[in-house]
């Protein structure tokens, strides 16, 4: 038996809301043919969908067998109408491209009842129907009433309790109306049967019970059922398990696919542009993306970001072009600002807190690229010519001629202006490793290994020939010197030869340390630079370490001019036992004790610069005697000479 009690069903539509049905106490016979009427709006089709789990009431209960689904949850209902609630549809809802037979099997498909008892349940429910003959046919080469006939057949199979008819008839014609209400009728016998129609004439004639309803209210009941009062407590529980096996969900899927193959063909195509154009926008901006990435990197790469202790303000320079242009003359004389000028665009930074606060980490520098330090130290390197020794790093060789070049920034202008042909490459190899191909040789591996590096276009400049002792540095020195002396005549080039990678590797330079220059009197506890001294430089270039040349690399088409500065590029590692060494010598160590005397003066430093207070007879004696002995005068000659 199946019991309504007091339920609710509204819609909303925006602010308007539409009670369908109001408080409805309704119950059914587990055997009748109960017919709804009433006029369109009065919640017949509503009251329908309600007790077939189609639509969930708002208030209330719905009872079946004294199993309450107040409390029902999607898969519950799910299961309801799977097991208990057979539908017939006014317009069949058959599947058109499958058999009769494969419609009416659908629900016990879902069922997961095996193929083989599904196929005789759906050929009996046929033959009960009238349709025996037609198992193998589609819905479309059936009439209407014998599709109809297939719908009942499907409600039919899986035995349900319940039978939902809705306007079953409303699409046939009177005679086809007659014989399906005779199906139904005899369906009836032993189920629940309950139909919605608008005919009242068929309802009369058919149906054991009519139930009017109007604005969602019962107004007639035929035959109400009575309720006797019992104790019997209610129960809330499932009423089976609806499932499908994931062989047969294949199935069906490939079947459906296959029946509209033409169609499925089509869409597929069309899908397939649509997925090809996105995956073409997808690629392009990829790779446009990826391309301005790469520029990025190469542009990184080529000119990092640096920080100096002076910056040079280039908006403000750009500002005073006025400097530049003429004005009509006046009678009167016009200053030009040139020391406020100067004054705006040059400015300091202060990099020991900016130094602490890269090294405090509080930042996010490190995730756009990486974060070094250049400091202003370089080795002192020798290259042994003949009988003769040269400084070549740094190199004042052309300071003569009055233009400093030796203190010429290589990275802030090119290898061609600079004479400094030795640089530092950077502490981390990814900077520079990945933009360059080793022409020949290898990467320096460790202190005492340098590399070549050429310009973008694999060439080195002429200077570099003198440096690496290629050419005869005397024939540099005979040059500056004709060019002090007025005689330099600039029109005569020297023919410049072609070299071979291989006539570069394996040339070498010697390492002196700055401290080694300078020895220390103990008579008079100062520290004296040697340097002008020159065996004494000869034996300490001879004693100094080797800097080999054991590769020539250049850098790689897209990046340019690349990271490193053409010339001889030392590795890091160099440059930090340089700073080691310094630190740990011994006038380094006399300075830093006593941080306010001047090692090289005996004096404070505020002192030492002072003329006035240097005492030459402190620093030198004369003892007499020994000057008399060493110096004898013949009188008589003397006065004979003369």
């Amino acid at each position: 038996m199946i019991q309504l009690k007091e339920i609710f069903k509204s819609y909303n539509s925006g602010k308007n809301r539409f009670d369908a049905l109001k408080g409805i106490n309704l119950s059914f016979r587990n055997s009748e043919f109960a017919a709804i009427l009433g006029p369109s709006g009065s919640g017949k089709t509503t009251l329908l969908n309600v007790i077939g789990g189609l639509d969930h009431y708002d208030k209330g209960d719905l009872i079946i067998d004294q199993i309450s689904t107040k409390d029902y949850s999607d898969r519950d209902w799910d299961s309801y109408r799977n097991h208990t609630v057979g539908f017939i549809f006014q317009n069949y809802n058959l599947i058109p491209h499958q058999t009769i037979l494969a419609n009416v099997e659908m629900a016990l498909t879902i069922a997961g009842i095996s193929s083989k008892e599904r196929k005789e349940k759906a050929a009996e429910a046929l033959r009960r129907v009238g349709l025996a003959d037609q198992m193998n046919r589609r819905p479309a080469q059936l009439s209407g009433g014998q599709m109809q006939r297939v719908a009942i057949a499907r409600a039919l199979v899986n035995n349900p309790s319940i039978i939902l008819a809705d306007e079953p008839t409303g699409a046939l014609d009177s005679k086809t109306s007659v014989q399906v209400m005779e199906l139904i009728k005899e369906v009836a016998k032993d189920h629940l049967v309950i139909m919605v129609t608008h005919n009242p004439e068929l309802a009369e004639k058919y149906a054991t019970r009519i139930i009017t309803l109007k604005d969602g209210r019962i107004t007639d009941d035929s035959n109400p059922v009575e309720l006797k009062e019992t104790a019997e407590q209610l129960t809330s529980r499932n009423m089976g398990h609806a499932s499908m096996k994931l062989r047969t969900a294949f199935s069906l899927s490939f079947h459906n696919l296959w029946s509209k193959r033409k169609r499925t063909i089509l869409t597929a195509f069309a899908g397939s542009i649509g997925i090809i154009g996105i995956a073409l926008i997808l690629s392009l901006s990829s790779g446009v993306n990826g391309y301005i990435a790469s520029m990025e990197e190469n542009m990184a790469y080529a000119y990092p970001l640096l920080v100096d202790t002076v910056s040079l303000d280039f908006t403000s320079a750009l500002e005073d072009l006025d400097m530049l242009t003429t004005t009509p003359e006046s009678d009167h004389v016009e200053v030009i600002s040139f020391v406020d000028r100067i004054r705006t665009m040059l400015g300091t930074n202060d990099l020991s807190t900016f130094k602490s606060w890269l090294d405090s980490g509080n930042h996010d520098l490190t995730d756009y690229g990486i974060v070094e330090y250049m400091y202003s130290v370089q080795p002192q390197i020798y290259l042994e010519y003949g009988d003769s020794v040269r400084c070549v790093c740094p190199d004042s060789t052309l300071d003569a001629t009055g233009l400093p070049l030796s203190s010429v920034d290589s990275s802030m202008f090119s290898s061609q202006i600079s004479t400094n042909m030795f640089s530092c490459m950077p502490q981390h190899e990814e900077l520079y490793k990945g933009t360059y191909e080793v022409k020949a040789g290898h990467w320096p591996e460790n202190a005492n290994e340098c590399v070549l590096v050429l310009t973008g276009d694999g060439k080195i400049v002429d200077y570099l020939l003198y440096v690496l002792g290629m050419r005869d540095p005397a024939e540099l020195d005979q040059m500056i010197q004709s060019f002090l002396h007025g005689e330099f005549k600039g029109s005569k080039k020297t023919e410049t030869p072609v070299y071979n990678y291989s006539d570069f590797l394996g040339r070498s330079f010697k390492i002196v340390n700055s401290s080694d220059y300078y020895v220390y009197h103990g008579d008079s506890n100062l520290w004296i630079d040697n340097k002008g001294d020159p065996d004494y430089l000869m034996q300490l270039v001879k004693d100094g370490s080797d800097l080999e040349i054991v590769g020539v690399v250049k850098p790689m088409n897209q990046f340019g001019t690349g990271s490193l500065n053409a010339g001889i590029c030392y590795p890091y590692s160099l440059l930090e036992s340089t700073i080691q060494y310094a630190s740990e010598s011994r006038i380094v160590k006399e300075q830093l004790a006593s941080p306010e005397v001047n090692v090289f003066t005996g004096l404070p430093f505020a002192e030492a610069g002072s003329v006035d207070r240097l005492n030459l007879g402190s620093m030198i004696t004369v003892d007499m005697e020994k000057l008399r002995e060493a110096i004898r005068l013949n009188e008589d000659a003397l006065i004979s000479a003369f």
